[in-house]
Order: C-alpha cells, then sequence, then structure tokens
C-alpha cells in the first residue's frame, strides 16, 4: 500500500466520496450492491469502508431503499472515524451514470468527486490514492479517470465540480445526452493506469463473483 501521507495527496479542491449503486443489476440477475464480500458484509458496505479510509466525507447515490437503509447503519460508525456519510435518494427519471454525476455536481459544486462505482469489489486503497497522487501532481481543471491497460473505466475517477466543468455537463443533460463516454470526448482527461484486477467492474453470476 503506497504510504505517502493523505494530506499529501489531496486534490486542490475539497475532496469528496460519491459512490454510484443505483443501477438494476440486470446482467448478475440479484442485486449486486447487497452480495457478501469475502471481508464481511455487503459490497456496498465494504466500498463505503474503503472510501471512508480517505478520511474525506462520502455521499452515497442509490434508488433502492435496501442501499439507503443499511448504509444508514454505517453512519454512525464512520462518524465516529470523522467521516461524514450523506446518503441520498436518487429521484426519477434514473437514466445511468452522466445524469447521476450531474446531480452530484449540482449538490456540490466547486469539490473534487472521487467517483466510485459499486461494483468493483476487489477496489484497494492503493488503487484510489494513485488517482489523487495524480490529481496532486497535475492541472486542477483535467479529469483523472481510472484505465485498466486496456480501456478506460471511467466509472472510477476524479471529477472537478468546477462552474465550467457543471455547466458544460448541465448543457450536455439539456440536450439529452445520456451516455458517460460521449461526454468525456470534449473534455481535457487524463487516463491513470491502474492494476486491472482491482478497477474490474464484476456485473455477471460466475466463478469471478465474490458471493
Amino acid at each position: 500500500m503506497d504510504s505517502t501521507p493523505l494530506e499529501l495527496i489531496r486534490p486542490q479542491a475539497p475532496l469528496r466520496c460519491c459512490l454510484l449503486s443505483g443501477g438494476e443489476s440486470r446482467r448478475m440477475g440479484r442485486d449486486k450492491a447487497l452480495l457478501s464480500h469475502p471481508e464481511g458484509g455487503s459490497w456496498l458496505e465494504r466500498t463505503l469502508r474503503l472510501l471512508a479510509q480517505l478520511d474525506a466525507p462520502i455521499t452515497l447515490l442509490s434508488r433502492h431503499g435496501p442501499h439507503l437503509e443499511r448504509s444508514e447503519a454505517l453512519q454512525a460508525e464512520l462518524k465516529a472515524r470523522y467521516v461524514a456519510l450523506e446518503l441520498i435518494a436518487e429521484p426519477p427519471p434514473w437514466e445511468g451514470p452522466l445524469l447521476a454525476l450531474h446531480r452530484l455536481m449540482q449538490q456540490h459544486p466547486n469539490e473534487q468527486l472521487l467517483l466510485c462505482p459499486v461494483d468493483m469489489p476487489d477496489l484497494s486503497l492503493a488503487a484510489l490514492q494513485a488517482l489523487l497522487v495524480d490529481a496532486a501532481t497535475g492541472s486542477p481543471t483535467r479529469l483523472r479517470l481510472a484505465h485498466d491497460g486496456e480501456r478506460l473505466q471511467p466509472l472510477l475517477g476524479l471529477y472537478p465540480s468546477s462552474a465550467p466543468i457543471r455547466a458544460h455537463l448541465a448543457a450536455a443533460v439539456e440536450r439529452g445526452e445520456r451516455r458517460l463516454q460521449s461526454w468525456l470526448v470534449e473534455l481535457p482527461c487524463q487516463a491513470v493506469p491502474l492494476d486491472p484486477r482491482a478497477i474490474r467492474n464484476v456485473n455477471r453470476p460466475g466463478p469471478s463473483q465474490l458471493a
């Protein structure tokens, strides 16, 4: 694990961890967020505890009541570690991560949003810190997106919610754009190579499923 002190790898804007947990888990056939994790608890709880190690406030955005209820039980535990956990029930329409990111940027302007999906059960603290290190050593206006060696994994990345980026995203949403990848092609992005094992998305049941 990277031993760099967290205060030395903070991005310039205040950091906020944002966990997306609003998908329908159609390919998995059951709710991925509530699958059991080998480290204890569910994928959802394990990811929240992992993000808490960054000592930054956390926002959970989910359309699913059971996710919010399960996470509410963690609020006191994280508060004891001086980590605030905000729970937001995502309102309809539910149209994917781009609209979710727009809502998060409107809720938390002028922060550095560490976007994270709930379906990366092998995500590591080292991978999260690598994103922060990259952000601390480059342009604060550039998006930092995880790359697994073959393709971008933009659901794990640092998104500045600065006024220009918020306005750009709001305009894209207003004209009907709903594809995250399509919006990103118009923005300055930096791919951050990370351990592909740590950032794999698990979408289907099978031998690789942690359950």
